[in-house]
């Protein structure tokens, strides 16, 4: 299992991968400034609005005032939400690094069409929605069981992040069911892989390239439970 994820840390030099991890940073640290600011300028219009409808005048140094501080709130915001958001984001390229990854190490098997654009943001859709939905019921249980909270977020972010990018690797060779069948004969393994890239969550700049590291990581996985042979 280990190997799996030595070998896709050690390409994670191929230009075609730190291109994607690059391309990713950035679309997601564009992407939340421009929800930043626009936040801002509804909070401001917002409370002008309110102003005026008490029939009151919204003060210059007032109006200054919410804006520095919902920008403020916004950039802490923005630094909370920015590895979700670039963990989304990276999501739309996995089938690129899956893709880098068989012509580097299984370049006898024959290739596959990519996902089309729209597939790509459906799965990180897919991807952000079940991240916070997990930590929310994960959440619930460490408010229950306060002294298992780590091991609780450890073992949920791990059987859900293991199940996606298996699934991410496997479909791109197999059927639905010819995976979903390989996930209940294997299902520890994958999810104790889950459970290392739930570990690298938590180690600062790592966690940015989690989802490169996974899509990488599982595309070995899923060829060495299928007995694929790597190129020598």
């Amino acid at each position: 299992m280990f190997n799996d994820f030595i070998r896709a840390i050690g390409q994670l030099g191929d230009p075609r991968l730190s291109r994607l991890v690059v391309k990713s940073l950035l679309l997601s640290l564009g992407l939340l400034i421009a929800v930043s600011i626009l936040l801002v300028k509804l909070i401001v219009a917002g409370a002008g609005l309110l102003a005026g409808a008490v029939g009151a005048t919204l003060p210059a140094w007032a109006a200054g005032g919410i804006g520095w501080g919902s920008g403020l709130a916004s950039f802490g915001l923005s630094f909370l939400l920015f590895l979700p958001v670039a963990s989304a984001v990276t999501t739309l390229y996995l089938d690129q690094v899956a893709a880098a990854v068989e012509a580097r190490h299984y370049p006898h098997l024959p290739k596959v069409p990519g996902l089309g654009l729209w597939a790509g943001v459906a799965d990180a859709a897919r991807f952000l929605v079940v991240m916070i939905l997990a930590n929310i019921v994960a959440l619930v249980a460490a408010a229950i069981l306060p002294f298992a909270a780590p091991l609780i977020f450890l073992a949920m972010n791990g059987y859900l992040m293991g199940r996606e990018f298996f699934q991410m690797a496997a479909l791109r060779r197999i059927v639905p069911q010819g995976a979903a069948m390989m996930r209940g004969r294997h299902g520890v393994t994958i999810w104790l892989s889950g459970m290392v890239l739930a570990v690298m969550l938590y180690v600062p700049l790592l966690g940015l390239l989690v989802p490169v590291i996974g899509a990488a990581a599982f595309t070995h996985l899923y060829h060495r439970l299928a007995g694929t042979k790597r190129a020598a």
